[in-house]
């Protein structure tokens, strides 16, 4: 192995591939703003006028969630703890399970724009603000995250400038999601997914090519103790076991799929039930070759670099840069191929940031704007949306200042969806679950879900745990000439971690749980709390409507494709006041 690539920047064919992206993503976005017929509805410009069938979904939601986060944070953490990661299949499967059988039913039969409009119609417009809240300070942080942890990593290890890419990556997703709508959302992701594929394994392909071959690159990653698949030590303070990936994965991105307004927004624009579940289940398919190829190329980059790290002899000032300096050590002789990558990369940011960003604007306007002030126009609305979505954009673009500040881009991301998504996912299955939750006793829960996860979160981050805990795999530089140096210090440190205390038995417990576990604090924390609040305030004695609980009916219906011409009667709903009716404008039979 051995050699190491010279800095350098990228050259003409690089910068004209990266940006080719740029310009067919902005053009996609201005020809659904201009050139097809205009929106002229909430409803058109938020949920693609609920037309949308199940493979473009599929292809908007796997695309949004391969983001740069996942393509340079993945690999980077199979690098530093092995191929145990792969035990995310299991916990995928688990999501998609539940998504399918208890959360989509629900929310698609009641029609909704926001997932938060469920709250007001299960609890009361108290609940249903405080979630709405939660989700846009969650979703804000985790974009300031996806648009500036790429870019720092671009800019470190190719010399693109990282303010001006932030900028422009921020601006062009904030154009076309706020000019465009949702069709322009998800058929951009559609385009960016065939840009991530082609990334992807032109690092695949000559990564092994250079590398001699896939027995080689298994060979010194079982050598090195990569190929660490079955872990099962039950210890919750391991960062990665059996356990942790699977409980601590699936409840995680139950939160992202189950109940983020940015996935049921997709979910809900399908034409049909039958449509929204056959999403998710195609996703599946997408989210097992995402986690393939990522964790490919984590043993790739260890292979390469098994003798020489470059981030113990600083050549990389973090893990997370470990790909983008790998792409330029072996794509360095093919013209464009590193600004295919680089293309690739924020493909990845720009699906997610606009994404969420529709996501945010659909919320604020159904949960905040539309409660507030009833009377407005479809037309005022419709521009509303608009708006919002600008403002939502700039305001990411400047929270990825405070992203510069945190430590290494997959534990911030799923800490930042555990603290907040956690107890979120718990009210929601408490709603959909529990017929005797109440207010009084989901907002109780609620604060104690979130005061927990907050503080194993925030202590996590200010007493991070020892190498002995995280079990951080061996590096070594024997290959650089270079004495080999131990690593000592957390895998990524972060400005707000507190240096020289002594180390309490609180540090070295709680604050050392696997990050993967945070969700399942909140979540477990919030259900307690919640049902014996509900059981002390009377909450079996109220009376609820069955169109908001998951029902036998619901499974059933999965199997009235079996019966001819049977037609599902979908009744929407609208709030009006403390209770519901229904939408008489909006009802309409969907044939499954």
């Amino acid at each position: 192995m051995g050699k190491q690539p010279d800095a350098r920047t990228f050259d003409v064919w690089d910068y004209l591939v990266f940006a080719g992206m740029l310009l067919i993503s902005t053009a996609i976005g201005v020809y659904y703003a201009f050139c097809k017929k205009k929106p002229q509805t909430q409803k058109d410009f938020l949920m693609g006028g609920r037309k949308m069938t199940a493979l473009p979904v599929a292809l908007s939601l796997t695309s949004s969630f391969m983001s740069a986060i996942t393509i340079l944070g993945i690999p980077a953490e199979i690098y530093r703890f092995g191929a145990v990661f792969l035990m995310y299949g299991f916990s995928y499967v688990l999501m998609v399970l539940v998504t399918s059988e208890v959360f989509i039913p629900v929310f698609y039969k009641l029609g909704i724009t926001s997932t938060y409009e469920y709250l007001e119609l299960r609890f009361n417009k108290s609940i249903r603000l405080c979630g709405t809240f939660l989700f846009i300070l969650q979703t804000v942080l985790y974009i300031g995250v996806v648009i500036y942890a790429p870019a720092l990593a671009m800019n470190q290890a190719t010399g693109l400038n990282l303010w001006g890419t932030i900028l422009a990556t921020g601006m062009i997703c904030t154009f076309y999601s706020s000019m465009g709508g949702f069709k322009a959302v998800v058929w951009i992701h559609v385009f960016q997914a065939g840009i991530k594929v082609a990334g992807i394994f032109s690092v695949i392909i000559q990564g092994t090519i250079v590398e001699g071959g896939i027995s080689n690159v298994l060979n010194n990653s079982y050598y090195g103790g990569r190929l660490n698949f079955w872990d099962f030590n039950p210890n919750p303070l391991r960062r990665y076991t059996f356990w942790s990936i699977v409980i601590g994965g699936t409840i995680t991105w139950l939160g992202v799929f189950g109940i983020n307004p940015a996935q049921v927004q997709r979910y809900n624009s399908c034409k049909s039930r039958f449509h929204a579940k056959l999403s998710i289940y195609l996703n599946l398919i997408g989210c097992w070759g995402i986690l393939g190829t990522m964790t490919f190329c984590g043993l790739i980059l260890y292979s390469r670099y098994h003798d020489c790290d470059p981030w113990t002899a600083k050549k990389v000032s973090a893990p997370d840069q470990l790909m983008p300096y790998l792409v330029l050590d072996i794509l360095r002789d093919f013209p464009g191929l590193p600004g295919l990558f680089v293309a690739c990369i924020y493909s990845a940011t720009l699906s997610t940031v606009s994404a969420s960003v529709n996501a945010l604007a659909a919320v604020t306007i159904s949960d905040i704007v539309k409660p507030l002030f009833p009377s407005l126009s479809e037309k005022t609305v419709f521009w509303l949306c608009k708006g919002t979505s600008l403002f939502y954009g700039l305001l990411c673009i400047a929270m990825a200042a405070l992203a510069s500040l945190l430590g290494a881009l997959l534990q911030v991301a799923v800490t930042i969806f555990g603290v907040i998504g956690g107890p979120l996912l718990a009210v929601f299955t408490l709603g959909i679950l529990v017929p005797f939750a109440n207010s009084i006793g989901v907002f109780v829960g609620l604060i104690a879900g979130f005061i927990a996860s907050l503080w194993v979160g925030i202590g996590a981050q200010l007493y991070p745990p020892l190498p002995e805990h995280t079990l951080p795999l061996k590096l070594v530089t024997d290959g650089c000439n270079m004495e080999n140096i131990p690593l000592e210090a957390p895998l990524s440190p972060n400005a707000f971690e507190i240096h020289n205390v002594e180390r309490t038995p609180l540090m070295d417990n709680w604050y050392s749980m696997s990050y993967l576990y945070y969700s399942p604090v909140g979540v477990f924390a919030t259900i307690i709390v919640a049902i014996i609040v509900s059981l002390l305030t009377g909450g079996r004695k109220q009376v609820i409507d069955k169109r908001l609980l998951l029902t036998k009916e619901d499974f059933l219906s999965n199997f009235d494709f079996l019966k001819k011409n049977k037609v599902v009667n979908q009744q929407l709903y609208v709030i009006e006041g403390n209770g519901t009716k229904p939408d008489q404008r909006t009802n309409e039979s969907t044939h499954l």
